[in-house]
Parts: C-alpha cells; sequence; structure tokens
C-alpha cells in the first residue's frame, strides 16, 4: 500500500473510518456523563459527585488531586461532594476528563508504546504550560485550558494504530513522523466532532498549527495552546521551530514577548511543576 501524499492518507482513514475498520478514541462513560451534565445550565455539584462516585478508581484520584499542592487549602478533601463544592463544576469536569484521558495514551502493542509514552509526555507538559500561561488571561478556565493542552494531539493516536500493519510506515520512522506531523490535526477534528466538548476546544486540534491565525483581540484556547506548544519546542528540532514568532498573534494576545521563554517568567516554572505532577 503506497500513499503519494497526507491527501491519499486521509482519504484511507475515512475509507476505514466508514467499515467501521477504525475506532476513534472515545471518552469514558463517567466522563461522557459528566460532559453530559456540565452542558445543562441547571446541573448542580450533588449531581456531578453523584456520576463520579460510580468510579471508585476516579473518584480517588479525584480527590488526591483536590488535595495535591496545585489547589492549596488549610483543610483536607475527603469526599466528592467536598471536592465538587470547594473546586466548582465546571473544574471538577475538567479534571475528570482530564485524569481520564492518560488511558487513552495505554498503547495496545510493544511497537507503539514508544510512541504513545512519547506523544503522552509531551501533551502533559503543552498541557501544563497552557495552565500555567492561563493566568495571563483571566477570561480563560486553568483547567480548561490544562485539558486543551492534552488533547491537542489526540489525532495521532488513530494514525499510529492504523499504520502499524503498514510497512511503508512501520519500516521507516521518518516517514512515520512526518506523516504524524502533517494530518494529525485533520484526525483531531474528526475525533473532536464526536466528543461533548465546547467549541471552543474542540478546534485546538486542528487549529493550533496555524500559526497565523488571529480569531479576534482576546485570546482563545487556541492562542493558549499554540504559544505553550512553541513553548514546548524550543531548543528542539521540530520544523515549527523555524517560524518566525513574531509573525504568530497569539503572543501578543496573551501579552507576551515572542523570543521571552515562558519558563523565565515570575511563578510560571513552579506552576508548570505543579500541573505536571498531577499526571506522574
Amino acid at each position: 500500500m503506497q500513499f503519494k501524499s497526507v491527501q491519499d492518507f486521509l482519504a484511507y482513514v475515512q475509507t476505514e473510518l466508514s467499515a467501521n475498520r477504525l475506532v476513534l478514541p472515545t471518552l469514558p462513560d463517567v466522563a461522557l456523563k459528566v460532559r453530559e451534565l456540565l452542558n445543562k445550565d441547571d446541573v448542580n455539584a450533588q449531581q456531578i459527585a453523584k456520576v463520579i462516585m460510580t468510579d471508585a478508581a476516579l473518584s480517588a484520584r479525584l480527590i488526591q488531586v483536590t488535595n495535591s499542592p496545585l489547589f492549596r487549602s488549610s483543610t483536607d478533601v475527603t469526599s466528592i461532594q467536598m471536592a465538587v463544592t470547594r473546586l466548582g463544576v465546571k473544574t471538577v469536569g475538567s479534571l475528570v476528563t482530564s485524569i481520564i484521558m492518560q488511558q487513552m495514551f495505554t498503547p495496545k502493542s510493544e511497537l507503539l508504546a514508544e510512541y504513545f509514552v512519547s506523544i503522552w509526555k509531551h501533551s502533559v507538559n503543552v498541557s501544563s504550560i497552557s495552565r500555567a500561561l492561563s493566568a495571563f488571561v483571566p477570561h480563560l478556565n486553568p483547567e480548561e485550558a490544562m485539558l486543551a493542552g492534552l488533547v491537542h494531539q489526540i489525532g495521532k493516536l488513530p494514525i499510529l494504530i492504523l499504520v502499524e500493519k503498514i510497512p511503508e510506515f512501520k519500516d521507516s520512522p521518518s516517514r512515520l513522523n512526518i506523516l504524524l506531523e502533517k494530518a494529525h490535526p485533520s484526525i483531531g477534528k474528526i475525533i473532536m466532532d464526536t466528543w461533548l466538548f465546547p467549541n471552543e476546544l474542540k478546534r485546538v486540534p486542528s487549529e493550533y498549527v496555524l500559526f497565523q491565525r488571529d480569531s479576534g483581540p482576546k485570546a482563545d484556547y487556541v492562542d493558549l495552546v499554540q504559544v505553550a506548544f512553541l513553548e514546548s519546542i524550543i531548543n528542539t528540532d521540530h520544523p515549527a521551530n523555524r517560524i518566525d514568532r513574531t509573525t504568530v498573534p497569539a503572543f501578543a494576545k496573551l501579552g507576551l514577548e515572542p523570543q521571552v521563554e515562558v519558563l523565565e517568567i515570575g511563578d510560571v516554572a513552579e506552576n508548570i511543576t505543579l500541573s505536571s505532577s498531577l499526571f506522574n
């Protein structure tokens, strides 16, 4: 099987999807139910807590996260109801999805393990930077920013699963890496269209690579992830490092100088470390 272009591969993906031979990443039931509740105007803490408590492992992890240094408080949270009341339904909803996201980066084969681990580590880094940078744009929610960072390369997962048995890519890491970089935004859009995410988050996987994108005067989650991504690849050989940052509108919208490394700004480095620790 030979693909002459990324478009050929994307057409192949559509064919595999139509024939039910490719399964896209999906959120577990508990995360879906929480997202459904968040889309309702009259949702309350008790309803969210009741859904979360159906998953014992998730409940324990959420209490642990609520008591972590990232959400410092003088009294420990001992129940899901307390966690939701303290953090609020929207924050808890985002945290639930973020906590569950890690499950999606569990490889089905040894061949894919290295890629899955690498993509997850990168996503956590971008996620942590995104959350830290949200301090510069108070109209954006820090936990939604964190979630946006975690999903920005979700499109790479089905690509890896699909090409595992295609020698053209399996036996050529360089070709596979090129395909992953070029095709994942389009696949990410397909995935996001099936998830119950707010539109401002759905746009992240497909638009964060549009570096001249300017959606208006106020920064959105795409801008946040875009800057976080560019910061995450500093001192690497990623092709996006060749971009002239002064031409990227997202920096100005966050009130940042394009050439300044965010780790050098105030408490940003500490906030990134605290956020990253949630996924260790």
